[in-house]
C-alpha cells in the first residue's frame, strides 16, 4: 500500500514542453532495464533533471513497486539523505530502528525505481546510500543524476551532452528542426506568441544556439528576454557576453553557462537583481509572503513576477496557491553573490526569522479550521524548517531560536512521522544552549513525548528528570503540566491506568484554567480511554464527549481523529459497536483531511475490532490485514503498543476462531494487499466488492502454485519454464490471481504470498 496521502511537493509538475533527447531517452530506458545503476552526468543546466523526471515518467509500467523522485538540492545536510527518501515514500521513523533500515526494509521485496536529482554536493554520502540500497534490495533500480558520477561497482554513467545545435553551414531550411532551435522556439513563442519566426529570426536563433553550446538552461534564459529584444539583439548582446567571461580556467560549458548567467542577471533592474540574491537563501518553494519578509520590500510580487518572466524563477501551484521555485544553478549564483558582498548572514538570519514567525503561528492556529491548511503549508517548507534549524545551531548566538522552533508543533511532527529528526534537532538544540535557559524545560517535555511516541522510556524519564531539576529554579508552570502530561502518556503506554487516568485529570483540568485548549485535549483522551479501562463507562463516555463537542467546535482533525478514536475504544471494549463503528469511520475521514497515516492505522484497527465482534470475520479479518500494512508504514504495530496488545489480540483471534484459520489468512492476506484507495474505501464501507475478494473463490491449485511462484522473484518466463506450461498460460493465470484478489501488480501478489505463507 502506497502513502495514505501523496502530495507533489517534489516539483515533478512539467509546467513547459519537453523538447528532444530521444536518444538519450531511449538509451537511459535501456540501461534501467539492464542495469541496477545508472547515473546521468553532465554541466549544470544541461537538462538531467527533465531528462530524468522523463525517463522514470517512461519506464514505470515496468516497476510493480512503483516509481519514487527524490529531489537532493534542497537538503544541505548529508546525514538526512534517508529522511528524505523515507519521506517521498511516505514512511514513519521506526523505535528504535535507524531511518536507513526503515527505507531498505521497505525497499528489500519491491521492484521500484528510485529516482536521485542532484546528487553533486552531497555525492560521498550518496555513494554510501545507494551502495546500501543495491546491496540489500536486489530488484530496486536506482537513476541518479549529478555533475559526477557516485563511483560504485556496476554503476552504468551516461554523460548527458547539450542540444544538438547547427553548423554553420547548416541550409535555411534544416536550421528549425536542430532540437536547441526547437527550445528557443518554443519558448520565446510561449512569451510572446505573436513573434514572427522568419528565415533570418530562425538564423539568428541558431546563431545564438551555437554561441551557448546548446546548454538548455542558458536557452531558455535567452528566450525569456525575447519580450525586450529581439533574437538577433540576444544573440549580439549574449556573444558580446561570453567572449568576455572568465575565469578561462573553468572547462568550456560551465564558463558558457556562468557567463549566460552572469549576462541573464545583469540585464535585470537591481531591483530585480537584489530579489534574486535574497530568495536565494529559500530551500525549495517558497511562498509570495516569505519573500517579502526575507527581501525587505513592499514591491517584491511586482519584482518576483518579472523574475518569472526572465525564467529565473518558477512558479507553482499548491491547494490554489502560489508558491516560487529557483532552479538550483540559479540559486547557487545568487548565494554566491550574496556571500561575496557580505550579505548572507544577515539574509539567512530574515530566513530563520520568518520560519520562527510562520511556526509560532502555526501553533496558534493549530486547533482550529485552518489546521489543513497548515499541514500543507508545513510539509511543502519543511526543508525551509531544515535549513533555519541547521543555520540557527550553526551560526554562532543562534541557537536559543532553533530550540524554540523544534519545541514547537509537536503535532506536526508525529503527523509527519519524523520523531527521530526532530529528537535529533532536539538534542542538539540542548547541547547548544545554556541550561539555565527558560525554554529549555518545555523543550527537553517535548523531548520526551517524542521519546514516548517511539516506546523510548528510558530516555523520557531521564529528560522529564532534567526538566524537573530546572522547574525548581524557575517559574515554568505551564511547562510543569505539560511534564504531568507526558507522564500520563507514559503511564498508559505502560499500562498503569489508574495512574495515566490520575494525571490526566490534573493536567487536562489545568490546561482548561490556563486557557490552552490545543493542550486540553490530548490529556482528555488518555482521561476517557483509562477510564473506560478502570470500570467507569458513564464516566468515560462523558469526558469523551467534552473533547469531541471542543474539537468539532474548532473545526480541525488532528484532536478530532484522536476523540473519535477513544469513543471507539470505549464502546467496542465496553459498550455499544454500533457507536463505536460510526466514531472510527468519522475519525479515518479526519485523517484523510490531514493525511494522518496513524491515526487511519489506529481507526482501521478499531474498525477490524467492531467487525469481530458483530461476527463479521471476513471483514474483520480483511481489515487486521489493511491495518497491518498501515502499522507498517507508521513504524509501529498494535502488538507494539501496550495499550492495544490485549485487545488486539483478543479480537484477532476471535475472528480467526470464527472464520478458521485458512479463510482468516486469505482474507487478511487481501486486506494487506489492498491497493491504497481500495483499502481506505474499504474499511469506510464504500467496497462490497473487497469482501467478495477476501470471503469468495479461492485460488485454484495451479494458481496457488504459479503464485507461490511470484512471491519468489520468478519471472513469467521463468515460471513457464519450471512449470512446462506456455508463457502465455503463465500470464493468464497471473491475470486470474490478480482479479480474484483484488490486487493490480506481482508486488502485492508477492505479500499476499508472504502473509499467506506464514
Amino acid at each position: 500500500m502506497c502513502a495514505l496521502v501523496r502530495r507533489d511537493d517534489a516539483g515533478l509538475g512539467e509546467l513547459t514542453s519537453f523538447i528532444g533527447r530521444d536518444a538519450e531517452g531511449a538509451d537511459v530506458r535501456r540501461l534501467l532495464g539492464s542495469g541496477r545503476l545508472t547515473t546521468l552526468t553532465g554541466p549544470g543546466g544541461v537538462g538531467k533533471t527533465r531528462l530524468a523526471i522523463r525517463a522514470m515518467r517512461d519506464a514505470a509500467s515496468g516497476f510493480d513497486g512503483g516509481t519514487v523522485f527524490v529531489g537532493l538540492a534542497e537538503l544541505r545536510d548529508p546525514a538526512l539523505i534517508a529522511n528524505l527518501v523515507a519521506d517521498r515514500l511516505g514512511l514513519h521513523d521506526r523505535p528504535g530502528e535507524p531511518i536507513l533500515g526503515t527505507v531498505l526494509g521497505h525497499l528489500r521485496n519491491r521492484a521500484a525505481l528510485l529516482v536521485l536529482d542532484n546528487c553533486e554536493h552531497l555525492v560521498d554520502a550518496c555513494a554510501v546510500f545507494v551502495g546500501e540500497v543495491l546491496r540489500h534490495c536486489p530488484d530496486v533500480v536506482v537513476l541518479a543524476t549529478g555533475r559526477q558520477s557516485l563511483d560504485l561497482p556496476g554503476e552504468e554513467v551516461l554523460p548527458v551532452p547539450p542540444l544538438p545545435v547547427p553548423p554553420e553551414d547548416a541550409t535555411p531550411d534544416r536550421l528549425a528542426s536542430y532540437d536547441a532551435v526547437r527550445l528557443f522556439l518554443d519558448r520565446a513563442l510561449t512569451v510572446v506568441p505573436s513573434m514572427l519566426v522568419t528565415e533570418e529570426t530562425v538564423a539568428d536563433i541558431a546563431r545564438l544556439c551555437r554561441g551557448v553550446d546548446g546548454l538548455p538552461l542558458a536557452i531558455e534564459l535567452a528566450a525569456a528576454w525575447v519580450r525586450a529584444l529581439s533574437p538577433g539583439q540576444i544573440a549580439d548582446r549574449l556573444t558580446h557576453g561570453l567572449l568576455t567571461a572568465g575565469p578561462r580556467t573553468a572547462p568550456e560549458r560551465q564558463r558558457t553557462l556562468r557567463a549566460t548567467i552572469d549576462w541573464s542577471y545583469r540585464l535585470c533592474s537591481p531591483a530585480e537583481q537584489a530579489v534574486w540574491r535574497q530568495v536565494a537563501v529559500f530551500a525549495g518553494s517558497f511562498e509570495p509572503e516569505a519573500a517579502e519578509f526575507v527581501c525587505e520590500g513592499a514591491a517584491v510580487l511586482d519584482v518576483l513576477d518579472g523574475l518569472l518572466d526572465k525564467s529565473v524563477l518558477l512558479r507553482e501551484e499548491h491547494g490554489g496557491m502560489a508558491r516560487y521555485r529557483m532552479l538550483e544553478m540559479l540559486r547557487e549564483y545568487g548565494h554566491e553573490l550574496l556571500e561575496r558582498d557580505g550579505d548572507l548572514t544577515e539574509a539567512m538570519r530574515r530566513h530563520r526569522d520568518w520560519y520562527d514567525r510562520l511556526t509560532a503561528a502555526a501553533e496558534a492556529e493549530w486547533v482550529g479550521p485552518d489546521q489543513e491548511s497548515w499541514v500543507d503549508r508545513l510539509r511543502l517548507d519543511h526543508a525551509n524548517l531544515r535549513t533555519a534549524l541547521e543555520w540557527s545551531l550553526r551560526e554562532p548566538g543562534e541557537a536559543a531560536a532553533a530550540l524554540r522552533m523544534a519545541t514547537r508543533l509537536d503535532e506536526y511532527w508525529t503527523l509527519r512521522g519524523s520523531l527521530a529528526e526532530v529528537r535529533g534537532w532536539l538534542t542538539r538544540a540542548y547541547a547548544a544552549t545554556p541550561a539555565e535557559h527558560p525554554d529549555r524545560p518545555m523543550a527537553l517535555g517535548v523531548g520526551a513525548l517524542h521519546a514516548l511516541w517511539q516506546f523510548d522510556v528510558g530516555v523520557a524519564e531521564a529528560l522529564l528528570a532534567e526538566a524537573d531539576a530546572l522547574l525548581d529554579r524557575a517559574d515554568g508552570e505551564p511547562a510543569r503540566t505539560f511534564l504531568c502530561h507526558v507522564r500520563s502518556l507514559g503511564a498508559m503506554l505502560q499500562r498503569d491506568f489508574e495512574t495515566a487516568a490520575r494525571l490526566a485529570a490534573v493536567t487536562s483540568e489545568t490546561f482548561r484554567a490556563q486557557g490552552d485548549l490545543r493542550r486540553e485535549l490530548h490529556p482528555l483522551f488518555i482521561l476517557g480511554v483509562c477510564t473506560s479501562v478502570v470500570g467507569d463507562l458513564t464516566g468515560a463516555r462523558e469526558v469523551v464527549r467534552r473533547m469531541l463537542a471542543l474539537t468539532e467546535k474548532a473545526g480541525e482533525a488532528y484532536y478530532l481523529s484522536m476523540a473519535e478514536y477513544a469513543r471507539s475504544c470505549v464502546e467496542v471494549l465496553y459498550g455499544d459497536a454500533a457507536v463505536a463503528e460510526t466514531a472510527s469511520k468519522s475519525g479515518l475521514r479526519a485523517d484523510l483531511r490531514i493525511g494522518n497515516r496513524f491515526g487511519a492505522a489506529h481507526h482501521t484497527e478499531a474498525l477490524a475490532w467492531v467487525a469481530a465482534r458483530r461476527g463479521q470475520y471476513v471483514r474483520s479479518a480483511t481489515l487486521f490485514g489493511i491495518a497491518a500494512t498501515l502499522w507498517d508504514l507508521v513504524g509501529s504495530s498494535a502488538e507494539a503498543a501496550g495499550s492495544l496488545a490485549t485487545p488486539h489480540f483478543d479480537h484477532l483471534n476471535e475472528a480467526r476462531e470464527g472464520l478458521g484459520a485458512d479463510q482468516f489468512d486469505h482474507a487478511r492476506a487481501v486486506g494487506e494487499a489492498l491497493p491504497e484507495a481500495k483499502a481506505l474505501a474499504y474499511a469506510l464501507g464504500e467496497r462490497a466488492d473487497v469482501e467478495d475478494q477476501a470471503g469468495g473463490e479461492r485460488l485454484t491449485g495451479r494458481e496457488r502454485e504459479v503464485a507461490d511462484l511470484v512471491g519468489a522473484g520468478l519471472s513469467n518466463r521463468d515460471i513457464a519454464t519450471r512449470l512446462a506450461i506456455s508463457r502465455r498460460t503463465v500470464e493468464t493465470h497471473v491475470q486470474h490471481i490478480m482479479t480474484k484478489l483484488g490486487v493490480d501488480n506481482r508486488t502485492r501478489i508477492a505479500t499476499w504470498v508472504a502473509t499467506a505463507n506464514r
